[in-house]
């Protein structure tokens, strides 16, 4: 899991310039054996709520990764959640709000119906792993919705993405008060550039499109790569770092360039918000 930096007032005006990839990593690869439903593409106030439940989704899944799992019974005063029972209640109640969005519906296990209580005693990697499940159903639940276009599904969107962000800031004020740093306060990875010769730089010049997302153009200009998202991203400038790995000043995302038996690029694994998305080559 990465862990990612801090949104402040500053970070606003970085983000128009990270839009690309605020974009990008906002739309998500369709679930696993489930059948694509044919619905609008999410237009550009979708695709920030989007954005805002990767961020908020993807810090508490880094901050329950780094709790070890014997302070999972934490709770500041008797009062309050343990930190087990945060995970199981953030599950749960991920499951509920998104399918109210219309385009998905989760089957409910025997699991499932276990008291709370009982399911905040759970491991932490199983905690873990049903969180992360709850959060994917949700990146597709989001996708398919199409645009914003009613008081009731912008109801539905508020309660999701209040109660991840309310969620996250109550367990990063556990961590703080258990001497941890929370993952929105660590600084970002340091990175190193390595220069590339220039031969090697067309091969990676091409448009790549994510499932159902936007194109990404990789273009090649006075010996350096720029990538832009199309509509609307701006452009951004991609920094080597060894291998066919990249990455980007404005924000922390990476990209690494995927080839085939014969050397040819054919994807982009883009890396942003502690997930992976993959961008096919279209020409």
């Amino acid at each position: 899991m990465r862990l990612l930096k801090p949104l402040t007032t500053n970070a606003a005006a970085t983000c128009a310039a990270c839009l690309l990839f605020a974009i990008v990593v906002a739309l998500p690869t369709t679930l696993s054996g489930q059948t694509q439903a044919a619905s609008p593409a999410p237009d550009g106030v979708m695709l920030q709520f989007m954005r805002f439940a990767d961020i908020f989704g993807s810090r508490l899944v880094a901050a329950f990764d780094s709790i070890p799992a014997a302070r999972y019974d934490y709770r500041p005063t008797a009062p309050q959640q343990t930190i087990g029972y945060i995970a199981q209640h953030l599950e749960a109640a991920n499951y509920s709000l998104c399918e109210q969005l219309g385009s998905l519906d989760h089957p409910s296990t025997a699991k499932d119906s276990l008291a709370d209580t009982v399911k905040a005693r759970w491991p932490k990697d199983t905690l873990v792993a049903r969180l992360r499940a709850s959060l994917r159903f949700c990146d597709t639940a989001l996708e398919r919705a199409g645009p914003l276009d009613s008081p009731a599904r912008a109801n539905v969107l508020l309660a999701f993405e209040t109660d991840l962000a309310e969620h996250y800031s109550q367990l990063a004020s556990y961590m703080r008060l258990t001497g941890m740093v929370p993952p929105s306060a660590l600084p970002p990875r340091r990175r190193t550039t390595v220069e590339l010769p220039a031969s090697a730089l067309p091969a990676y010049v091409g448009a790549y499109q994510l499932t159902d997302g936007p194109e990404l153009d990789v273009t090649l200009r006075d010996g350096k790569l720029f990538a832009q998202s199309k509509p609307g991203g701006r452009e951004v400038r991609l920094w080597a770092e060894g291998g066919e790995n990249f990455f980007i000043n404005e924000v922390d995302a990476q990209l690494t360039f995927m080839r085939d038996g014969r050397g040819a690029v054919t994807d982009i694994i883009i890396h942003q918000y502690g997930r992976d998305r993959a961008a096919r080559r279209i020409r």
